[in-house]
């Protein structure tokens, strides 16, 4: 399965979602896959990052504030305020996904998606997310 496209399709969706300020309804997740190739394990898996980001927004924001001292979400750049909160929900409730796969992955979308320095600051956040929550 193609995980890291998952992932950056979870990350379009997650921006969106933020971007607009809207809910996540299925006539809008019918529109985002509409003309894409993918398999039915991408598009699931996809989806399952979105819905779980999202159910959990409020204690991950929370969780990533802490972990951030000095830094507001807010105040965050929109692609690496998602790519952090995505991550940080296979950190904190994902137990079938491995820490370092997580944090690798968020750091490559990162690199591919926000930029170099991006994925340091990144790195360090979800290093000590990680920690906090006794994966690392």
């Amino acid at each position: 399965m193609k995980r890291r496209k998952a992932r950056e399709f979870a990350l379009q969706l997650l921006f969106q979602t933020d971007f607009t300020k809207n809910a996540l309804e299925r006539k809008d997740l019918e529109e985002f896959w509409s003309g894409k190739t993918v398999t039915p394990e991408v598009r699931e898996f996809t989806e399952s990052l979105v819905q779980g980001t999202l159910e959990k927004l409020d204690d991950i924001d929370m969780t990533i504030e802490k972990a951030t001292k000095n830094w507001l979400l807010k105040r965050m750049a929109a692609v690496d305020r998602n790519i952090l909160r995505s991550a940080a929900y296979e950190l904190l409730y994902r137990q079938d996904i491995p820490t370092a796969v997580t944090i690798n992955e968020a750091l490559e979308i990162a690199k591919k998606f926000s930029s170099t320095e991006s994925a340091s600051f990144l790195n360090g956040v979800l290093d000590k997310l990680a920690k906090e929550v006794g994966k690392a």
